[in-house]
């Protein structure tokens, strides 16, 4: 709004120069860039994370399978073995040796991570398995899905913001420059005669 009224108080001053009024329009112009353009950006770039996210939400439920897993053995615990988009401070998470029957019907055995805090041979737990019963991490749920969206399309807004004010900055900076040099160039062309008799200064 100040850019607006700066343009109107501006428009008919005698003392207003043409550098003034540049100025003034580069603040609008940013000013409605960043009004109408960052969220536009925002929401085009959200909306298309959280499609691409939706895809990959189905094709993982599509593609990864539930199956019951027996323990065998309980391994050393380690604080990397943690699943990311599972794990919290009340999921404890257990590296053991189990065995399991993929979708196909083929069985398995190997370490993977289970939710027993305490397991022992022959407890059973559920795990995420591929169509060929290789273990794999739980699908992306549709809550996950949308955050990451939310967040892509806040980033993109925020990267857009700081593109057209690095653009106004760097044009004014520029303005700016010009305008000291035509100011050196000036004093240069009448500063020897400055203060003189008879030099109309």
């Amino acid at each position: 709004m100040g850019a607006i009224r700066g343009l109107w108080r501006w428009r008919h001053n005698p003392l207003c120069r043409p550098t003034d009024l540049a100025e003034a329009w580069v603040a609008l112009t940013g000013l409605l860039l960043v009004l109408f353009l960052v969220p536009l950006t925002g929401l085009l770039v959200g909306g298309a994370a959280q499609d691409a996210m939706a895809r990959s939400v189905r094709a993982q439920n599509a593609s990864r399978h539930q199956v019951t897993a027996t323990v065998v053995r309980e391994l050393e615990r380690s604080p990397l073995n943690v699943d990311p988009e599972r794990a919290t401070a009340t999921d404890p998470r257990s590296h053991v040796v189990a065995r399991w029957t993929a979708p196909d019907g083929t069985g398995h055995e190997g370490p993977v991570l289970s939710t027993l805090d305490r397991p022992r041979g022959g407890d059973r737990f559920p795990i995420w398995t591929d169509a060929q019963g290789r273990a794999v991490a739980r699908p992306m749920d549709t809550a996950t899905a949308a955050t990451h969206a939310v967040l892509a399309g806040i980033g993109a807004a925020l990267g857009a913001a700081a593109l057209v004010e690095g653009a106004r900055r760097l044009v004014l900076w520029r303005m700016v420059r010009r305008r000291y040099a035509r100011w050196d160039q000036e004093w240069h062309r009448v500063g020897p005669d400055w203060g003189r008799t008879g030099s109309n200064s």
